[in-house]
């Protein structure tokens, strides 16, 4: 069994927890952490859980929504920061990335494992250092988060392929985008290559995945100023043909509950 949680999701902060039940004492990782260190703390609290319990952080990215938490909560709580060598740089640079805490180098090509939760990277094209996504599985179902991304690839489909569980962006409506107030120039950086994906593409992408085994969907790192929920879900709910009420959506505030699979 594996079940996950979000924390928050959006431009304001992202952080997801997933764990894995084993004898004696659950596996459990911290995906991202774009939270204050209190917030983050607090947000735990209500999913049940204490800082001791995260075993590990993996980092997605070095943007400040997904990463200017994650070596304050390392610290304070001893924990292992899990990043590729591109991202580690770009958060050095940045001054965020702390003297003593301990972390591992990882490769979009490498799965390894922590305690009983395996963990698949996988390279996904965003406008960062070293960007990646993540699978997890318990070695009997996959869960897997994909937010920051400007267009999908067929490595991407092929990471997302044979799923339990799904957290998909659906950052903007393209419409609401281009026919918002946001200067040219960052409507721009969205809506490339290696920006993020609108709500269509999104649907695209799911329905060009073996999407059989899916259990949970949920819409995740919504703009606040260039989408809504509900045009989220519909494009979701096409691409699965099921009710739009069956499709979840991350919220920046509450995030979701616990997801089990």
């Amino acid at each position: 069994m594996l079940r996950f949680a979000c924390l928050g999701s959006g431009s304001q902060g992202n952080c997801l927890v997933a764990e894995v039940p084993e004898s004696g004492r659950a596996s459990r990782v911290m995906i991202d952490c774009g939270l204050a260190l209190r917030e983050t703390e607090r947000r735990l609290a209500r999913l049940g859980l204490e800082p001791a319990a995260i075993d590990a952080i993996l980092v997605t990215h070095e943007h400040g929504d997904h990463a200017d938490g994650v070596f304050a909560f390392a610290a304070a709580h001893g924990k292992t920061v899990c990043l590729t060598h591109g991202t580690l740089a770009a958060l050095r640079a940045e001054g965020k990335a702390l003297e003593g805490v301990k972390t591992r180098m990882l490769s979009g090509r490498e799965t390894f494992a922590i305690g009983g939760i395996e963990v698949q990277p996988f390279t996904v094209p965003h406008d960062a250092r070293e960007p990646v996504q993540y699978a997890l599985s318990d070695g009997a179902v996959r869960f897997a988060l994909l937010t920051d991304i400007g267009v999908s690839t067929p490595h991407v489909e092929r990471s997302l392929s044979g799923l339990d569980a799904l957290v998909l962006e659906c950052n903007y409506d393209s419409d609401m985008l281009w026919g918002g107030g946001y200067p040219r120039w960052l409507k721009e950086r969205i809506a490339r290559p290696f920006g993020h994906l609108d709500n269509r593409v999104s649907a695209r992408l799911l329905g060009a995945v073996d999407r059989s085994k899916l259990k949970h969907v949920i819409g995740a790192h919504l703009s606040q100023h260039n989408n809504r929920p509900e045009l989220a879900r519909e494009a979701l709910a096409g691409a699965m043909n099921c009710a739009q009420s069956w499709i979840g959506i991350a919220d920046q505030e509450a995030g979701f509950d616990w997801r089990v699979i």
